[in-house]
C-alpha cells in the first residue's frame, strides 16, 4: 500500500481567522531570545556581582524582591518562561495524543496549572515581605532587627 504525500507547494485551503499555530511559533522564537537575556542577566547579578554564590541567602532575596526593577525583571522571567514551556508542552500533547478527549483533558490541565502558577508566582514576587508587621520576633530572620 503506497502513500502519496502532496507536494509542499501544492495549494492549500486558507482558513479565515487568526492562525494560532503561526503566532505560537513566533512567540517561541521571540520569547526564547528575550529569555536568554533575562536568564543570563539574572545569573550574572546573582552569581558574579558581589560575593557570588556565598552572598545568596534570605537577606539577598529579600533585598532583591523589595526593588521594583527586580520585581518586574523576575515577573517577566516567570511569565515568559512559564508560557514558553506551556506552549512547548501543548505542542507535545498535540503531537502524541490521538484521542480527542485525552488531548482536551491534558491541554485543560496544562492551561489550568499554567494559570495557577502564573498567579501564585506573581503574587509571591509582588507581596513578598521578609519582615511582616505583627509576626512573632522569634520567627523573623535576623535581617529584620527589632521591629
Amino acid at each position: 500500500m503506497a502513500t502519496t504525500i502532496d507536494s509542499p507547494r501544492a495549494p492549500r485551503i486558507r482558513r479565515r481567522g487568526i492562525n494560532w499555530e503561526k503566532w505560537g511559533w513566533i512567540y517561541m522564537r521571540v520569547s526564547g531570545v528575550v529569555l536568554v537575556v533575562l536568564i543570563f542577566g539574572h545569573l550574572f547579578v546573582n552569581l558574579m556581582i558581589g560575593d557570588g554564590v556565598k552572598a545568596l541567602d534570605f537577606a539577598f532575596v529579600g533585598g532583591k524582591l523589595s526593588d521594583p526593577f527586580w520585581q518586574w525583571w523576575d515577573t517577566l522571567l516567570l511569565w515568559l518562561a512559564l508560557i514558553h514551556g506551556s506552549n512547548g508542552m501543548r505542542t507535545i500533547i498535540n503531537d502524541y495524543t490521538h484521542n480527542r478527549m485525552v488531548n482536551l483533558t491534558l491541554k485543560g490541565a496544562l492551561g489550568l496549572s499554567t494559570v495557577v502558577l502564573l498567579v501564585l508566582g506573581t503574587l509571591v514576587i509582588f507581596t513578598f515581605d521578609p519582615c511582616p508587621v505583627g509576626a512573632p520576633t522569634d520567627l523573623l530572620p535576623s535581617i529584620c532587627g527589632d521591629l
